[in-house]
């Protein structure tokens, strides 16, 4: 089939979903619901585009089983985060500030939005999978994979330390700065970017190119947008140690934490 029939039935398939997932938070007044079908609409995506491809090649099936590990124990992660815990404060504002209109406006602002830009960012993968012409195992194959790993483990682990850090009552009020948090304050953030750039590479040596505005879009979102600049905007507030441990750790990138020193010399420079 072609690529632009692929693309119409795919945003199809993705507007009825969260179309569906907005009238369900209606009722239950609560927008997060959407979230944990953010990885698992990619997955949907990527299943597709494989099933409705003439070629399915080995790159298709590295490329959607990557994309479903991923999507998958995203799903179950926020799942299990979210459950029972009604809806999350970002929601929870939104619909403060905005008031009674809330219930159309997330329409457009939450639900439509967040399924526009998946099926941008899937890009890579519809077209990749799409294709007819079957290529060898490349360089940029390799690249993918080292950075889709790198990305999965820093997520996975850092989900996980995480978990354990807020399950322990001692821990209240506490920043977690052990683990992959002692080098970077969103791990998770930065695997998702490597996860995407990894999918990416994977792609464009299956002919896909030209869809890099795919990753630099989903690393703009997490630098920018829903994540860490989003977090951040009010985690100080709630959390009185945050201040310091943003002085000394990195935002993004994985990187040693500056010393006292090194923090008090970036302070003196700052006010000069």
């Amino acid at each position: 089939m072609s690529v632009t029939a692929l693309l119409a039935e795919s945003m199809t398939i993705l507007a009825a979903s969260f179309v569906a997932l907005w009238l369900m938070s209606l009722p239950l007044r609560n927008a997060s619901i959407v979230d944990p079908f953010w990885g698992f609409g990619f997955v949907v995506v990527a299943w597709y585009s494989s099933l409705r491809s003439a070629a399915f090649d080995w790159r298709s099936i590295l490329l959607v089983a990557l994309t479903t590990l991923w999507g998958l124990r995203l799903t179950v992660h926020l799942l299990r985060r979210n459950i029972g815990k009604g809806e999350d404060r970002r929601y929870a504002a939104m619909r403060q500030s905005i008031g009674p209109q809330f219930w159309w406006i997330s329409f457009f602002s939450v639900f439509l939005l967040q399924a526009i830009l998946l099926w941008v960012i899937a890009f890579p993968l519809q077209i990749a999978i799409s294709r007819d012409e079957v290529t060898r195992f490349s360089i940029l194959d390799g690249l993918g994979l080292t950075f889709w790993g790198i990305g999965f483990a820093f997520e996975t682990i850092g989900d996980w330390q995480l978990s354990r850090f807020l399950a322990d009552p001692r821990n209240s009020g506490k920043v977690m700065d052990r683990g992959l948090w002692r080098y970077t304050r969103h791990p998770n953030y930065f695997g998702d970017a490597c996860v995407w750039w990894g999918l990416y590479l994977i792609a464009a040596a299956g002919g896909a190119s030209w869809t890099v505005f795919s990753p630099i879009l989903m690393t703009l979102i997490l630098l920018r947008v829903s994540g860490v600049s989003l977090l951040e905007g009010t985690i100080a507030d709630r959390r009185p140690g945050y201040a310091e441990y943003q002085a000394k750790t990195s935002s993004f990138v994985p990187w040693p934490p500056r010393t006292r020193t090194e923090v008090s010399l970036s302070a003196r420079a700052s006010d000069v």
